[in-house]
């Protein structure tokens, strides 16, 4: 059976916390649609005709992008998926998505944003399955000078 990830663990945000993670923060999304968006757990939200997870999505953005913004985070881009050129051959993500946030205080600011949150069901019931890696800048490697 397929296990599909959608929200974070207890386990994954205190990973997350224990990274120590100071300056910008940059949200790596991978992303798989529902052929048709899923709207059972948030009734409310659903719109009167039957969409796909992709429109769902869609609703998810332009709900999202005020608070994103007003966090001072932006949207680097969110671009079309497909399948890997190097990685599982079975596996393939219909969207990416990277977000950029100043620090990971504010990401987790915006992620609990109480106005925010009341659209997230768009994103719910777009979203067959998901991936979130949070990346910082490595100081480990000198492309300066390459």
């Amino acid at each position: 059976m397929e296990k599909y990830f959608l929200e974070p663990t207890q386990e994954t945000g205190a990973a997350l916390f224990r990274r120590n993670i100071t300056g910008e923060i940059i949200m790596l999304n991978l992303l798989r649609f529902r052929e048709v968006a899923d709207y059972s757990a948030t009734p409310d939200l659903a719109p009167k005709q039957h969409i796909s997870g992709r429109e769902a999505f869609q609703k998810y953005i332009e709900h999202t992008m005020p608070f994103l913004k007003a966090s001072g985070g932006e949207l680097l881009l969110l671009g079309t998926g497909g399948r890997f050129f190097i990685g599982p051959p079975d596996e393939q993500w219909d969207a990416v998505m990277l977000v950029k946030q100043s620090s990971l205080a504010e990401f987790m600011a915006f992620a609990s944003n109480e106005a925010y949150l009341a659209g997230i069901g768009h994103r719910t019931a777009a979203l067959l399955d998901s991936r979130l890696l949070p990346i910082v800048e490595s100081k480990d490697f000198d492309i300066i000078n390459m």
